[in-house]
Formats: structure tokens, sequence, C-alpha cells
């Protein structure tokens, strides 16, 4: 079953790569959306630099027509999205990291886009910083700054 989801993730890839060169998708980069772990367990880093963003071009479109109506209607990814909302997300702000001053939008590395919901202002210099967005008891997300145990009220963007 494995190789038979990397012989499909390579053929999506290699039907979409343009005859005139390569192109830069905007947007999510599956390199960073996966762990080296998981990149490498599906076998995608033995695709080229050309198939690996014909691959990031595909998981645009999918995330943007197929993944909206898939997350409602099939009950696999309806238990995944229950669980994933239980448990939580693990992941990095995607570069520097300054805190936050009442409107403040956070880029993570995962691909999603959070905006702070409360206010408050606090000013914290890192690099990358890990976070955890979960659910507080009134069902409202929070992310909060590992390093520093702080923690604001979010709402996804994207």
């Amino acid at each position: 079953m494995h190789s038979k989801i990397v012989r499909f993730v390579a053929h999506l890839a290699l039907a979409s790569v343009p005859l005139c060169g390569v192109v830069r998708a905007d947007g999510p980069d599956i390199r960073k959306l996966m762990t080296p772990e998981e990149f490498e367990a599906a076998g995608l880093d033995k695709l080229t630099p050309q198939q690996i963003e014909a691959l990031n071009r595909w998981v645009v479109r999918y995330t943007a027509h197929e993944a909206p109506e898939v997350r409602r209607q099939d009950e696999v990814v309806k238990a995944e999205a229950a669980k994933a909302d239980e448990e939580g997300i693990k992941t990095r702000v995607a570069g520097a990291f300054d805190g936050w001053d009442g409107d403040t939008v956070f880029r993570l590395q995962n691909g999603q886009v959070w905006k702070q919901r409360l206010a408050g202002r606090w000013h914290y210099r890192a690099e990358a910083p890990e976070v955890e967005l979960h659910k507080n008891l009134m069902g409202f997300w929070v992310l909060r700054v590992v390093e520093a145990d702080k923690s604001i009220g979010v709402k996804r963007l994207q």
C-alpha cells in the first residue's frame, strides 16, 4: 500500500510538471508541512526538485478545492479533525517572532495562519519558537509559546 501511495504521488507530481520549466508554487511547501521523518517515510525524498514543486502546486489546488468537501463528508477525515481539535497542535512559528501587540498574525511552519483574538501585548524575541495550540474550556483556541509558557487567545485564518 505504501509503495502505491508513493507511486501515485510521484505520478501526480510528474504529470503536473510544466514543459516550459519549473514554476515555484506559492503557498505551502510539502517539505515544511511534513516532518523530515514523514517526508522520508512517504518516499518523497526520492523526488526531483521539479517533482516536489509539482506536488506543492497540487497540494495548493487540492487544499483550495477538494479538501474542504472531504473534511465535511469523509468519516475518517472528520474523526481525525476531531482528534486534532481535542489533542491540539504542536508546531513552530515560521521565522522571527517578536511576541504580540493586539493585532498579531501568527504564521506557523505547518502552513497554518492564526490571528490574535484577545487584547494584549507581550514582547519576546525568538527565532521559530515552538508553539502549542489547544482549545480552552469554552471551545476557543489558545496559542502558547512553549519556551516562555505564555499564552494568548487566537482564531484561525488559514
